[in-house]
């Protein structure tokens, strides 16, 4: 380990680091919607459960690989494979996933940021318009707010781990907790608004079939940053000392608590904007409700409030969700940072740039595929049809890589690096680890089933989005 390798000063700063790369625009938006449309509080069970008895092993087993090798993935995986050509690959494969994870993340962001702009300067009427999306998105201001977008990033990543992340996780993640509360105590006052709750909260288990389970375990899989290196690549910066399996509770609490609270503020609202509402044709898309549905919701609230009372409304919200999508973004870019930073011996500040350029021009490409370039519009064809250059990268890398890079993790552990390795890691800062149910239950699970789910999850992503077939019936 390198003397001068950084830290995060405190347990909490880690945290909320890495609750803050898990809470994203689909914890605010996608995750109520989901939970609704797939029966409720039965969802909320079923995903609490997955959540509790798959994701938490993973999580930890990242973790301890990053602590143990005080590396970036790649490193993790050369250093505790004893340089193994084979697991070297997985590495690089973990290092390549978030970083073109960033740049579609990245282009949904700048939208984000335009859109709170927008609020901000009494615009709200014009965002609720439903054709104001697709001509915004192909508008020559969003290369603007990419800029800036791009300034705000690279000013917290400068700043290092304890500095720029773990500052900015600690004004970031409370800011965005108090924002939530806030627009959740203020929808729940709204007329009608207890429908909205009641179809969010109440169990209906006829729905749970073998696609809404599939929908839970993708959502809480990918929601919690799995399979994405960040989780490694943050507790590579925290001290031997810290309970790492007290701190994958806390982060999995947190991000869940996070998506059900969201929940208590966008359905409420969906229902008192229309009582009508039909939960079941309501947008799987965190995009089209963010975009499109989301602004006419909240322009509804002019006839209570007045204009400047729904805009404010309004800014508040596409704030909260922008605080969101600035944690995550930062925690997924500074996993490549960090190997660069590694494998390159260069300054952080290097590093961003040569990220800055690259990630920005596979960016400025991606945003150019919705429309403004016809030959990167219609990129390819695969699986439903013809796809962008942003449906590719958003396609491959996060709906199909994800789960493999999970499934990776769990064989490394358990077959390359060895039980007993993990369950030592596991056990600094945590004394009652060693011997417990726990321990027992963590091995026995990421060595059998997680691994299975995980990999039959791969091979039917990858059937179902490129060839159009689904191998296990959803």
């Amino acid at each position: 380990m390198s003397a001068s390798r950084e830290h995060f000063s405190s347990r909490l700063g880690f945290i909320l680091a890495a609750a803050g790369s898990a809470v994203g625009i689909g914890n605010l938006v996608g995750f109520p919607v989901s939970a609704t449309k797939n029966g409720g509080g039965a969802f909320l069970v079923v995903y609490a459960l997955f959540v509790a008895f798959i994701c938490l092993p993973v999580m930890m087993a990242e973790m301890a690989m990053g602590r143990h090798a005080q590396k970036d993935p790649l490193g993790s995986y050369r250093l505790l494979s004893n340089n193994h050509n084979g697991w070297r690959k997985a590495g690089w494969l973990a290092v390549l996933t978030p970083f073109m994870i960033a740049v579609f993340y990245m282009v949904i962001t700048v939208w984000i940021f335009g859109y709170l702009v927008q609020t901000s300067i009494g615009n709200l009427d014009l965002l609720a318009k439903p054709e104001h999306f697709g001509s915004f998105i192909n508008q020559t201001s969003v290369f603007i707010y990419m800029a800036l977008v791009g300034l705000i990033i690279n000013l917290i990543l400068v700043g290092g781990v304890k500095e720029g992340i773990e500052k900015a996780s600690k004004i970031l993640m409370p800011a965005l907790f108090v924002l939530l509360i806030a627009l959740v105590g203020y929808v729940l006052t709204l007329d009608n608004a207890m429908a909205g709750v009641k179809y969010y909260v109440v169990p209906d288990f006829s729905k749970l079939d073998a696609s809404v389970l599939n929908g839970a375990l993708s959502q809480a899989f990918f929601s919690l940053s799995l399979g994405m290196g960040i989780l490694m690549t943050y507790a590579s910066y925290i001290s031997k000392k810290d309970d790492i399996v007290g701190a994958a509770k806390m982060v999995a609490v947190t991000d869940s608590l996070v998506a059900f609270i969201a929940g208590l503020m966008v359905l409420p609202a969906i229902f008192s904007f229309n009582p009508e509402t039909d939960p079941t044709q309501l947008s799987d898309s965190s995009v089209s409700m963010i975009f499109v549905y989301l602004p006419k919701i909240l322009l509804a609230l002019q006839a209570d409030i007045g204009y400047v009372g729904a805009s404010m409304v309004a800014f508040i919200f596409f704030l909260l969700v922008f605080f969101a999508a600035i944690t995550s973004l930062v925690s997924i870019i500074e996993v490549p940072t960090a190997t660069l930073i590694e494998e390159k011996c260069i300054s952080r500040k290097k590093a961003l740039g040569i990220l800055s350029l690259t990630m920005g021009v596979l960016t400025v490409l991606c945003t150019l595929s919705f429309g403004m370039v016809e030959w990167l519009t219609n990129f390819t064809t695969y699986g439903s049809g013809n796809k962008s250059l942003f449906d590719v990268v958003y396609d491959v890398f996060y709906d199909t890589i994800l789960p493999l890079n999970g499934l990776l993790v769990c064989l490394f552990v358990m077959y390359r690096w060895k039980k007993s390795e993990l369950s030592k890691e596991l056990s600094l800062g945590s004394d009652n680890y060693q011997g417990s149910f726990m321990e027992r239950y963590v091995n026995f699970s990421l060595s059998t089933f997680i691994p299975v789910i995980l990999l039959a999850i791969f091979i039917n992503t990858v059937a179902t989005k490129f060839f159009a077939v689904s191998l296990l019936g959803f």
